[in-house]
């Protein structure tokens, strides 16, 4: 398993600070998230769509929704699909503009992710690697659950193949569906380097530098994982499986 993206690209120590929530000042103001900035942009030159999201305000969410139930995880606007951009120079302006907020990547435009228990995905990605099978990016959520960056089955030829986030749960249901997740058209998740409430964070385990995958390379391995910790094959049988 391949270190953090942010320890190769010798942001970690910016990163970590920003994710404790301290960002001490240096000359002319300079936050010192120089290196979260450098990893959004990777994100985005690899063609992650991102746009802006909500911060932790001590344990509760920054926007004004009272009792937010996914404080910290959801967009900040409602046009948040058509927001969305790789756009380095809007990134970089979101960025300096918006030194608290945490980044969404939407799914189904140009990537898909797939969404699984923290045990699950460990044990997953441990056997596709002995498998010499290219798994792509690979994030964990820091509130148990790992996320597999794949290409996108959003958009195929035969329309009658893809289906919308909507029929199995939206992202502020995810307590209600402990199995696996496909994260396709009209989702999100959110992008590393990011910060939860209670100390928690959202963090590369494989950086967006890895190639995306097609999903159904992975799909095996993460099912029979997700089975075996959920304790039988039924818990699978809510999860789209399509060829």
């Amino acid at each position: 398993m391949s270190a953090g993206f942010g320890r190769r690209t010798g942001g970690q120590g910016r990163i970590s600070r920003w994710l404790r929530g301290r960002r001490p000042a240096g000359p002319e103001g300079d936050t010192g998230d120089g290196g979260r900035e450098e990893m959004l942009l990777a994100a985005a030159a690899a063609g992650l769509p991102i746009a802006p999201a909500a911060h932790p305000a001590g344990y509760r969410c920054s926007c004004d929704r009272v009792g937010c139930p996914t404080p910290a995880r959801h967009p900040v606007s409602f046009a948040w699909q058509t927001q969305s951009t790789t756009d380095r120079a809007q990134i970089e302006r979101w960025v300096r503009h918006q030194p608290e907020a945490n980044f969404i990547t939407a799914t189904g435009m140009m990537h898909d992710v797939l969404d699984v228990p923290d045990e699950a995905g460990q044990e997953a990605l441990e056997r596709l690697l002995a498998e010499n099978v290219e798994v792509g990016p690979v994030a964990t959520t820091g509130d148990g659950r790992m996320l597999f960056f794949t290409l996108t089955r959003g958009t195929p030829e035969d329309e009658d193949e893809w289906w919308p986030c909507e029929l199995d749960c939206h992202p502020e249901t995810m307590d209600e569906h402990p199995g696996l997740r496909w994260h396709c058209r009209g989702s999100y998740v959110l992008l590393p380097p990011a910060r939860l409430p209670g100390d928690l964070t959202v963090e590369w385990v494989r950086g967006p530098e890895h190639a995306l995958p097609d999903p159904l390379n992975l799909l095996e391995a993460l099912t029979d994982a997700c089975a075996r910790h959920a304790g039988g094959e039924s818990e699978l049988a809510a999860w789209p499986h399509r060829g």
